[in-house]
């Protein structure tokens, strides 16, 4: 049996690897902008970048609050839409092909053209963002979820359906069960998706939230403040990601013995 590393079995290891890449990028980040000698309009320091934050703190966190709540809203409503949607493919093959090509058409429009039309339709308030990152996350859970409830492999199915199971305990007791790897993945993909459309949506109508401070500070070429909101997006992102990866760890403790 091969030798499992400390680094890839120890969740300390877990936790610093990312802290140290970060940190590295971070170093790489600083060192360009020395031995290159780029202007600070062009390219801040990461010094800079914390410096205007700490100029501002209260305003920088007040917008990453209003892009957060976007991003969580529209997640959900994801969720709550797409995961239902799945199952129903996954029941009806008829169902199945009627919808596919309309998921494939809504997710290959670009959705910095669908922006506009949200805000012509629902106006500036907190809905055309939401929708946005509803349209952004949909496609990926969708799949992810039907794609994961016809893994589930046949023999169990047979197995379930021998001993006189109904279909609402083959589907909630073994589908969604192998299911739920797959549903994570997805989910995953969608919420850095999610961040995406929330910061789209903020570019085209509005008032708030971290995609409006990227746009002002752009066009008043204050270029370590769009850093510094660049910067709350990643971090936010990042808090996401690994808040659905410990939720995983957390439910699905077989799915990691597994890998």
């Amino acid at each position: 049996m091969k030798k499992r590393s400390w680094l890839t079995t120890s969740p300390t290891a877990a936790v610093l690897l990312p802290v140290v890449g970060l940190f590295g990028a971070i170093a790489l980040w600083w060192l360009a902008t020395v031995v290159f000698t780029i202007e600070s309009y062009l390219l801040p320091t990461p010094y800079d970048v914390l410096r205007t934050f700490l100029d501002q703190p209260a305003y920088l966190l007040q917008e990453t609050g209003t892009s957060f709540l976007e991003t969580i809203e529209g997640f959900l409503l994801a969720i709550v839409i797409g995961i239902p949607i799945a199952l129903l493919i996954v029941r009806s093959v008829i169902l199945e092909r009627l919808v596919y090509p309309l998921l494939l058409m809504v997710n290959a429009i670009p959705k910095i053209a669908v922006a506009p039309l949200l805000v012509v339709w629902m106006g500036f308030g907190l809905w055309p963002k939401v929708v946005m990152v509803l349209l952004m996350c949909f496609f990926p859970i969708v799949i992810s979820t039907a794609q994961g409830m016809k893994s589930t492999p046949a023999e169990l199915v047979e197995l379930l359906r021998s001993l006189n199971a109904s279909r609402a305990q083959e589907f909630f007791k073994l589908r969604l069960r192998y299911a739920m790897p797959q549903i994570f993945t997805g989910l995953k993909v969608a919420i850095s998706l999610a961040v995406i459309g929330s910061v789209i949506a903020e570019f085209v109508g509005a008032t708030q939230g971290l995609g409006y401070v990227i746009q002002q500070s752009g066009a008043s070429a204050d270029t370590a403040l769009a850093f510094a909101a660049i910067t709350l997006l990643s971090i936010m992102s990042i808090v996401l990601f690994y808040g659905l990866v410990l939720l995983e760890y957390l439910f699905l403790p077989w799915a990691q013995e597994t890998r």
